[in-house]
């Protein structure tokens, strides 16, 4: 909304001058010559208008706007000049085409297409060049230059050493006009053949708008009065670069601007994209509304597929789950990695991709590697909760299902035999046993020590029945806290598969843990004092699905351990209050 504030004023001053200026010299009814004139004018504000609204990234519609508006204002006070006495404002508007001059021919071709230089070595030639300008300028501001109330000669010092500082600002801006054309050359001849077009009619507008000024010197006959020679050679000097940006713009697609049919009617169709922000917001929304993994890579896809304008568009996750947006045909022409996976772009449906596309998918880099990393944990916590049933049924099947129907089998033949004493204590104690199986089993689900006692009283709990010797550290405040069913859940269960990895793989005589509670954050720590290892190579299966449901949780855990130094594992996740 900025840029529409700011560009439009402007680029209204701009055309308003270039109109008044042409009918305030000759007045009313105004030649047809003069009308030409302001007409070709017109394109230059309307296009830099039209980039610094929908472009406001790019700094070439703000350049162009700033050329406008030197024209603008230069016409408008030749028109003045002519109604009336020089006066040093109009002298200072007057000056103004300098800046015009400098720009149309230094700045606009040599900045073209997107508002930068080609290259460091360019910045000589753009900090000489701005002199120049400003030379020339304040050398016509001090001369007093006006066609229409020339000096009277001998010059007065001042004006004298104007007129100078305004020869010597010319001079060389002649010259860095003609070095950035033959850079402009040497990138026409040197791009790539699908960015070829675009700097051909570059070339092609600045060499019409040189012939336009070499015209426009020799048959100059006064402020805004032209022979037929001179207003051809002025009206390519306003008209001709407008008229080649406004095409390879077109061809460029920075606009997404396309000739198109409608029935039997040509037509242009303004197809324009998204801006970074409306892409960033629109996703945003997206993702927010589809809960489903799946579903949000499909449409993270989907908005690189239109933001780019894309024939295709596709979204990878580092376990290779793949989401595609549009028919894919051949390899992509471009890939970006994100966290936790990685975008491709196939090619777009007119040009290639240009630079602008290319940061518009860098801003996309931050919620896509976000939305991807959701993804993927959510697909990580599915696939363990599908593998904890898998777990269960199968310890239900292998062991209580079994020992029960064993249970089952032994009071049929109690009963057919008439079973005495010893057969019933031992059916006894198998009921009893499966019992106590059941509720081991239950215990690993969600352990009845901390539904009922809290995180602390449940570690404890568990880690009594350990056969090493085990310390459990927490202050006195946080055993009688309780807190949500999933962090007690999560923090008991990562304290567990540290404790049994101690155990298991470290060989540890000693294990250390310590619960407690800052900073809005519940903390956990398994030290123990075995063999130790290199956390980068082991897969860490267990602690990888716990770090995940730490993670859903906004915790996080870490794993300190090297050979022979024992093993610390630090788990945190945030509690309120």
């Amino acid at each position: 909304m900025s840029s529409r504030l700011v560009a439009g004023p402007l680029a209204l001053i701009a055309a308003a001058g270039v109109v008044a200026g042409p009918l305030l010299e000759s007045g009313l009814p105004a030649p047809p010559q003069q009308w030409v004139f302001a007409v070709l004018c017109l394109p230059l504000p309307a296009l830099g208008w039209l980039l610094a609204v929908r472009r406001p990234e790019l700094r070439y519609g703000w350049l162009l706007l700033a050329a406008a508006l030197a024209l603008g204002l230069s016409v408008l006070g030749i028109g003045l000049s002519a109604r009336g006495d020089g006066h040093v404002l109009l002298t200072a508007l007057i000056a103004l085409s300098a800046v015009f001059y400098g720009l149309t021919w230094i700045f606009v071709p040599l900045l073209f297409p997107d508002g930068r230089l080609p290259s460091r070595r360019w910045r000589a030639v753009a900090w000489l060049s701005g002199g120049a300008i400003a030379l020339h300028a304040a050398g016509n501001v001090a001369y007093g230059y006006d066609p229409y109330h020339l000096p009277a000669w001998p010059l007065s010092p001042v004006r004298l050493a104007g007129a100078l500082v305004s020869a010597a600002g010319q001079l060389t801006t002649w010259v860095m006009a003609v070095v950035v054309l033959c850079g402009l050359v040497v990138r026409w001849r040197r791009s790539e053949r699908a960015e070829r077009g675009q700097y051909a009619w570059m070339v092609g507008g600045m060499a019409a708008t040189a012939v336009g000024a070499v015209l426009l010197s020799l048959f100059h006959f006064g402020g805004l009065r032209y022979g037929a020679v001179g207003l051809v050679g002025v009206l390519a000097v306003v008209g001709s670069l407008p008229a080649a940006i406004a095409v390879a713009v077109v061809r460029h697609r920075l606009l997404d601007v396309r000739v198109g049919l409608r029935g039997s009617r040509l037509h242009l169709v303004f197809d324009l994209r998204p801006t970074v922000d409306e892409v960033l917001s629109d996703l945003g929304t997206a993702l927010e509304q589809t809960p489903e993994p799946v579903e949000q890579l499909a449409r993270l896809a989907a908005a690189v597929r239109t933001g780019l304008d894309l024939r295709w568009a596709a979204v990878t996750l580092a376990d290779g789950t793949r989401v595609v947006s549009g028919e894919q045909e051949g390899p992509p022409v471009l890939e970006l990695p994100v966290r936790g996976g990685r975008i491709e772009c196939g090619p777009r449906d007119a040009g290639p991709l240009t630079r602008v596309d290319r940061r518009l998918l860098e801003a996309l880099a931050v919620p896509a590697g976000l939305a991807i990393q959701s993804a993927g944990l959510v697909t990580r916590l599915v696939n363990a909760q599908e593998a904890e049933r898998r777990r269960i049924e199968r310890n239900i099947h292998d062991g209580v299902q079994q020992q029960l129907v064993a249970l089952i089998a032994g009071l049929e033949l109690a009963r057919a035999t008439g079973a005495g004493p010893e057969m019933l204590a031992n059916l006894r104690e198998q009921a009893r046993q499966t019992l106590a199986d059941l509720r081991e089993l239950a215990a690993g689900i969600h352990p009845s020590a901390l539904s009922q006692g809290g995180l602390v009283e449940a570690v404890e709990e568990r880690c009594s029945r350990l056969p090493v010797r085990t310390t459990v550290a927490s202050p006195p405040s946080l055993r009688a806290r309780r807190f949500a069913d999933e962090i007690e859940g999560a923090m008991y269960f990562t304290v567990s598969e540290a404790v049994a990895n101690a155990l298991k793989h470290a060989g540890a005589s000693a294990v250390e843990v310590r619960l407690a509670l800052d900073g809005g954050r519940l903390r956990a720590t398994v030290a123990d004092d075995g063999k130790g290892f290199d956390p980068r190579t082991p897969a860490r299966r267990g602690l990888a699905t716990l770090e995940d449901r730490l993670d859903a949780l906004g915790g996080c855990l870490t794993v300190h351990s090297e050979p022979g130094k024992g093993t610390r594992v630090e788990a945190w996740v945030p509690v309120d209050g």
